[in-house]
């Protein structure tokens, strides 16, 4: 098996309420290999977006390490994490968060402008994804004109512009109706598999769940199977 591209080692994490100190995380361990989709099946509560949060660095934790392609990223500075996450990391949430002004492709080529893509490339590029999740009509559309299900399309496009290794996303259907439900994961995973990304895809959907390669749940503040 590859060399994973994201583990978490013994992570811990912990955070300061009023009543003292609440671990949330207590030693979590996981590794994400390429072209894996790993499903977190976990209750509310249990750590779910804090697991998420601190595998993409958009947390430091209190103890263990991030390790991204190899590389320990705890300890490094903000900016070097930002960069990790532009260039190696892809988000999709619940909620699509498209900038409202600008058409589909638009928002699937700005992150390629920001981290150095000429326009016209960011534009084919866009245009390519947008075409694979079946948008290529839409293109042109603000999202005020595209469905729920059309609208999260294009943040997974969004997600996996700046062709990340890995893809992070938090209960990515979940507001959505069943059968759009099942229509986005189905373009979800398969440009995952044909991209050969690592995924780490939170999800209450027992359905959806089994058709990932490995489900994991949080208990007692760490990883294991469910």
């Amino acid at each position: 098996m590859p060399e994973p591209v994201l583990r978490l080692a013994a992570i811990e994490r912990r955070y300061r309420t009023e009543a003292g100190e609440l671990p949330v995380l207590r030693g979590a361990d996981l590794d994400l290999h390429p072209g894996e989709l790993v499903a977190l099946v976990a209750p509310s509560g249990t750590g779910k977006s804090t697991l998420l949060h601190l595998a993409g660095l958009l947390e430091r934790p209190d103890g263990g390490e991030v390790l991204v392609e190899g590389r320990a990223a705890g300890a490094l500075p903000d900016e070097a994490r930002t960069a990790i996450r532009r260039r190696t990391i892809g988000f999709v949430y619940q909620f699509h968060h498209l900038l409202p002004e600008f058409t589909a492709e638009e928002n699937v080529a700005l992150p390629q402008m920001a981290d150095g893509r000429p326009r016209g490339e960011a534009s084919m590029r866009a245009r390519e994804l947008l075409g694979r999740l079946g948008l290529g009509e839409r293109l042109h559309h603000r999202p005020g004109r595209l469905s729920g299900g059309e609208q999260q399309r294009v943040a997974i496009a969004r997600a996996l512009a700046n062709a990340p290794r890995v893809l992070l996303a938090d209960e990515p259907t979940g507001n959505l109706d069943v059968g759009t439900a099942s229509l986005v994961f189905d373009a979800l995973v398969e440009t995952v598999r044909h991209l050969g990304m690592a995924a780490l895809i939170a999800t209450h959907n027992p359905d959806l769940a089994r058709r990932m390669d490995r489900v994991v749940t949080l208990r007692e503040g760490r990883v294991v199977p469910a």
